[in-house]
């Protein structure tokens, strides 16, 4: 293959991962891996946080060695799921927020999430999560679902969801197609969930048929849905999930994510090379690999050697960049400059974020009380 098609070929490729590493800020051997793989974004999270300023400078520092502009991405939920933390002070979990039954509160919680991410250069927050708040997960999800009543999940994240893009940040609701019946974890396992399909589209399915117009991405979990699929394969795997019901059977035209793929719960299906492989081969756009530079490289080469010998997942592979590359073209976040971080900045964003958990707090008082009184 002539050198110029190489190289078109390893950026295409590169653009269909988004890629954590270790470390609080640009060495070396972060500098060559970036420059060297040219990845669609990168992902942050509390190992690579120390202060607001040293966080908006390692991501500055990434775009530069970056020729296309960049997903910077994090987990930020509020409540257990809360990288930022350490710079902001603690952001109330989405149950705490839906407790208080208000959608002003829905909204204001997205946006100033929203605010946070984007003071410190942030553009696509992985939330809100619309996994049923059902009792097979409830020791596994716990605050990070909101309502088993999947029309009220929907209410939330629809809310959720505005308040971040107001603030200058791109969605992805997760998991899909729903970890409500997982009672495992799938950083560790692989769940299966023993749930008929017609149960599931009514039930878990619906929040992804309700906001399939409203998220720009969606993120395929790590478990196994064996009545659908009649195998041992996690959704994120599965070109049933991913091609034949998101993308045909609901119609989702947005970008699809994987979770993590070096989560236990995949990796006990397959290595990380070929689990980036059959992602993208089952339909998907972006493979999260979040931490292991020898995942990224061995994934990033394994695509690159398989797109060199199969036309047909090339093509597949070109598909997704290309769907890719237009997103970010059309992207007005993407356009956006950040403005500079500054202390001043960061005090008035954690005294924003205190003040919001104390009238989370109140209103949730108030709406026990309303409902105890009606009762």
């Amino acid at each position: 293959m002539p050198k110029s098609r190489q190289n078109d070929l390893g950026e295409s490729i590169g653009q269909l991962l988004v890629i954590g590493f270790d470390g609080v800020e640009m060495s070396p051997q972060l500098a060559d891996l970036l420059t060297r793989i040219q990845p669609g974004g990168v992902i942050l999270f509390g190992r690579n946080i120390v202060n607001g300023m040293q966080t908006a400078k390692l991501l500055k520092d990434c775009q530069k060695r970056i020729n296309i502009p960049l997903l910077t991405c994090v987990d930020l939920e509020g409540g257990r799921v809360d990288r930022f933390r350490e710079v902001f002070g603690r952001a109330p979990s989405a149950a705490d927020v839906f407790s208080t039954g208000s959608r002003i509160l829905f909204r204001k919680h997205g946006n100033l999430i929203g605010h946070c991410c984007r003071a410190l250069g942030f553009n696509t927050d992985f939330a809100p999560v619309v996994d049923l708040a059902l009792e097979a997960s409830r020791t596994v999800m716990s605050s990070r679902a909101v309502s088993a009543d999947p029309r009220q999940v929907v209410v939330y994240a629809r809310e959720f969801i505005k308040g971040l893009q107001a603030a200058g940040v791109i969605a992805s609701i997760k998991h899909f197609p729903g970890l409500g019946e997982a009672n495992l974890d799938t950083h560790h396992e692989l769940p299966s969930v023993n749930k008929a399909f017609k149960k599931m589209w009514d039930e878990d399915i619906y929040p992804y048929r309700a906001l399939r117009r409203d998220t720009p991405m969606i993120l395929v979990g790590h478990a196994n849905y064996p009545q659908f699929t009649h195998d041992a394969s996690p959704a994120s795997l599965s070109k049933k999930w991913i091609t034949d019901v998101l993308r045909k059977k609901i119609g989702y035209r947005g970008l699809i994510v994987s979770d993590d793929l070096e989560m236990g719960g995949v990796l006990k299906a397959a290595p990380i090379e070929q689990a980036a492989e059959n992602f993208i081969r089952a339909g998907g756009d972006i493979c999260l690999i979040c931490q292991m530079e020898e995942y990224v490289t061995r994934s990033y080469e394994y695509l690159i050697a398989i797109a060199q010998k199969d036309r047909k997942f090339a093509h597949r592979a070109k598909e997704s960049a290309e769907r890719i590359a237009t997103f970010k073209r059309k992207s007005s976040v993407l356009r956006q400059r950040t403005a500079s971080l500054s202390e001043t900045k960061i005090r008035k964003l954690q005294r924003a974020l205190w003040e919001f958990t104390e009238e989370v707090r109140m209103a949730t008082i108030l709406n026990d009380n309303t409902r105890r009184a009606s009762a």
